[in-house]
Order: C-alpha cells, then structure tokens, then sequence
C-alpha cells in the first residue's frame, strides 16, 4: 500500500496544499492512538489543518484513508506480473510480484504494520476490505486466464486469485503478530508453500524477528 504525494492545485502566493501523504500519515496516527472507530473525519480534518469538506476531496470515505494508494499497488503488481516471462510458473511471477509491490523502506513499515492491523482487525472495515480484495483478485484472475488461455472468470483463474489472496492475507496476519520479522519472508514462505501445494508446510520454520545491533558502549 505504498502511497504517493499529490498535492492539490494551489493558488501563486497561498502556502503548498495538504497533500495525500500528509492526510493519511496524520489519520493513520490518529487511528493507532484513539482507535479507528472513536477517530471522527473532523478529527483527521483537524488534525491535518483542513476542512472536513476538503478531506472529502482527497479520499471518498474514512476507511479509503487506511489503504491509501492501493489503485497504485495494483498497477505496480499488474506491471510486475506483465512483466515476468512467459516459461516462469504463474505461481512463481505472483510470489515475485507480490513481494516486489509490498517492497517498504524501513521508516516505512511502523505505518505500514499499523495500517495493515487496522485492515485485519477493526470490523468496520471488513465490509469495504472486501471492496479492495475483489480488486487485488481481478488482478491475480487476469493474470491467470492469460497465461492459461482462459477468461478471467473461469474457475482456475478465479481459484487461482482467491488462493493467492487468502495466503497473502495469512502471511501479512503473521506478519502483524510477530513484530520485529520481515514481511517479505513471511511471504516469500506462504506464497512459496502455495506454489508447491503446500507439499513441505510440516516442516517449514516461520521467519524469527531480527536482532537489533547491540549499541556501542
């Protein structure tokens, strides 16, 4: 869910516009700290120095705010999976792909890690969650009938994305239980597993958190 800035346009002499970043950035902690449902729209509207209005004009809704730029991850996985070679597994090009769009810079991942915790835990984001899986899905299902002739709504196509999600979603789930670990691993393993029809799970070990280094004395 990596984001990117777009600021709004601005009048010459008026100070630079609130941009994306800077709305979810402070929703994101707003939400961590107070809690997503008792955080109002004229909380975040406050918070970022903004009208509730002029939020509205930025994101449709509160719960859009927490996936952030998801149209962008899609396109940058639809990219990564255009791009894999037509010899390479489809299993393989969607493990390479998912990895390579959930690819965070390390000051990114305490939000990241946050706004993946609110996706998989606040009900009242669940209802729209389905929303944004059924996209991810259609990406994974074009994929598939391409590389195996089919129309996207074809039963492999679609067992194929609901598959893929499902084992997304429990590596990111672990991920956000075992702080300290790195997401890629646990979906490089997970995705991994997938592709092998999970024919080794039982001896799989799960990725360890990392051991910070020891500060000099």
């Amino acid at each position: 869910m990596r984001t990117t800035d777009t600021p709004a346009r601005r009048t010459p002499g008026r100070p630079p516009s609130t941009t994306h970043r800077d709305i979810e950035r402070v929703a994101v902690a707003l939400f961590a700290g107070k809690g997503f449902d008792q955080t109002t729209v004229e909380d975040v509207a406050a918070a970022a120095g903004i009208g509730r209005r002029t939020l509205f004009r930025y994101f449709p809704s509160k719960n859009d705010i927490v996936w952030g730029d998801f149209d962008g991850l899609l396109d940058r996985m639809r990219e990564h999976l255009r791009a894999s070679p037509p010899e390479e597994p489809p299993l393989e090009a969607l493990r390479r792909a998912v990895i390579a769009t959930n690819d965070y810079h390390a000051a990114e991942i305490p939000e990241f890690r946050t706004r993946l915790e609110l996706i998989t835990t606040v009900p009242t984001l669940q209802s729209h969650s389905y929303l944004r899986y059924a996209d991810w899905r259609a990406v994974v299902a074009e994929f598939a009938a391409e590389r195996l002739g089919q129309a996207p709504d074809d039963l492999m196509p679609q067992a194929i994305a609901y598959a893929a999600l499902g084992t997304a979603l429990a590596a990111f789930r672990r991920w956000v239980q075992c702080e300290g670990t790195d997401v890629a691993e646990h979906l490089d393993l997970a995705l991994g597993q997938l592709a092998a029809g999970f024919a080794g799970a039982g001896g799989v070990r799960e990725p360890r958190a990392r051991r910070r280094p020891a500060r000099a004395r």
